[in-house]
């Protein structure tokens, strides 16, 4: 197999397809050999789509014959297994769902495939998309291609893992309230949770409680996080959060009209924070500063008072435990470990729901008064690297606390529906990726693409691969 082509990125790959340097055969085929290699030990991929090569050879004769082709013509994708699509199993990762064969795509793989990508497979996920650790029943645990003692994260744990191995080079994932930008940090890949409503959620379960869940790229560039958004943005006439109109402007090496102001924060209002975490943090802060953008250290007070993760747990059990509860009815015995804890949590009480609710509304106020003085936030995704599978609790900077702690730092952007982006900036003394995240206003992912490019082109562990 060609390493140039299985590490390469999807803007790369779409070119060298365009002019013919290189065929869709050859790339499709060139990540089918990788999988094979790889995938019995990372165990990213669940289902490998049939058609994928049938399709890269009709893609090769539209290029061959001068046909006009999309921006991700002949470029492979993969998609997490809680997304529908056509005909090509997506198994939501229970045994409950074994054998599901949607008769449709979901509108964001519908979207890829407008757009000429070619979707490759499907990857692994916890069940029900609902733990930080992609484990199930039904197609077992994934591993952190940069250790295999490591998780990928989760939810979308399967399709950080195939990326970062070389499997896929761009796919879909979900975020609930970590889902998409964790498993980027636990595998020094590149993903964006935009604005909510600005990406359909149609065709994907669960979706409950639907003003939190996103779905958003996976990449190993930002300019594939760039290019994947832009074909993904937008009504659908299905999805009524999804409703913007909002142009996006794809050209993130553009300057901005005026020189932008940028905060970092690693707390207060985020949880603890390990000291290599918070140094990378630091480091990219000041990398940034030598772009000449305005940079400094801030606080938001709103985190202070209303910590996100608590009010997120208050708000979201008691509708997502309406739907394990129907989707496990009868079927109690085939239901894996987080499900079960899921439906033994107390019920939130109508007056602490209401008090929840009234505290996102603080948080988003708060993030709005941040944003009148800043134009985008640099922070942590996770507050430690990749841990070790199977790990409830951690010892984070002197403070033990338990694992959806890891959530600290990304959770509020679901409960506000702020957008972010995860990326890597950073490597742990133990040879782990660190990756942070660039916060930005409601509808500005421009913006904080702009930013993210910047870092890109400064970080000090670009283009890092795992050796497998």
């Amino acid at each position: 197999m060609s390493y140039d082509i299985i590490f390469s990125d999807a803007t790369k790959l779409a070119e060298l397809i365009r002019t013919k340097a290189v065929s869709p055969v050859e790339v499709v085929q060139a990540h089918l050999d990788r999988i094979e290699v790889v995938n019995p030990t990372i165990n990213a991929i669940v289902t490998v789509a049939d058609g994928a090569l049938a399709a890269a050879k009709a893609a090769e004769a539209a290029v061959l014959a001068g046909d006009e082709i999309g921006p991700l013509h002949g470029v492979p994708f993969t998609v997490k297994d809680s997304i529908d699509t056509a005909g090509v199993l997506t198994q939501r990762g229970s045994p409950i769902f074994k054998g599901r064969l949607p008769g449709a795509d979901a509108t964001s793989v519908a979207r890829m495939k407008n757009a000429g990508g070619i979707l490759l497979g499907k990857t692994n996920l916890p069940e029900f998309s609902y733990w930080i650790e992609s484990d199930n029943l039904l197609s077992g645990r994934s591993n952190n291609p940069w250790d295999v003692a490591r998780t990928p994260g989760g939810s979308s744990g399967g399709e950080s893992a195939a990326i970062a191995a070389g499997m896929s080079p761009v796919g879909l994932g979900t975020d609930l309230a970590i889902s998409v930008r964790g498993p980027a940090a636990q595998t020094g890949i590149t993903s964006m949770k935009a604005t909510h409503g600005r990406v359909p959620m149609t065709g994907i379960w669960p979706r409950a409680p639907r003003r939190f869940w996103h779905v958003g790229p996976m990449a190993r560039s930002v300019r594939d996080i760039a290019l994947a958004f832009a074909q993904l943005l937008g009504p659908d006439g299905h999805d009524a959060y999804a409703s913007s109109t909002v142009q996006f402007d794809a050209g993130i090496g553009r300057q901005p009209y005026r020189p932008l102001r940028v905060g970092w924060m690693v707390g207060p209002g985020f949880g603890p924070v390990d000291p290599e975490v918070v140094a990378t943090v630091k480091a990219a802060a000041e990398a940034l500063k030598d772009t000449g953008i305005h940079v400094e250290q801030v606080g938001i007070p709103a985190l202070e008072r209303d910590f996100a993760l608590n009010v997120f747990n208050r708000l979201h059990v008691m509708e997502m435990k309406v739907a394990f509860r129907d989707a496990t009815a009868g079927h109690e015995n085939q239901m894996y470990k987080m499900t079960k804890t899921m439906l033994s949590l107390p019920d939130t009480s109508m007056a602490d729901f209401i008090d929840a609710e009234q505290a996102a509304e603080r948080l988003r106020d708060g993030y709005a008064e941040y944003f009148r003085g800043f134009d985008a936030l640099i922070t942590h995704v996770l507050p430690i690297p990749a841990h070790k599978h199977g790990v409830d609790e951690f010892v984070i900077d002197g403070q033990t606390v338990d694992a959806t702690y890891l959530q600290g730092a990304t959770v509020p952007l679901n409960v506000t529906g702020l957008p972010g982006i995860s990326m890597r900036f950073g490597t742990s003394k133990e040879g782990l990726p660190i990756n942070v995240q660039i916060v930005g206003s409601w509808q500005t992912e421009s913006t904080i693409l702009h930013v993210a490019s910047l870092l890109e082109g400064v970080s000090p562990a670009r283009n890092l691969h795992p050796n497998l």
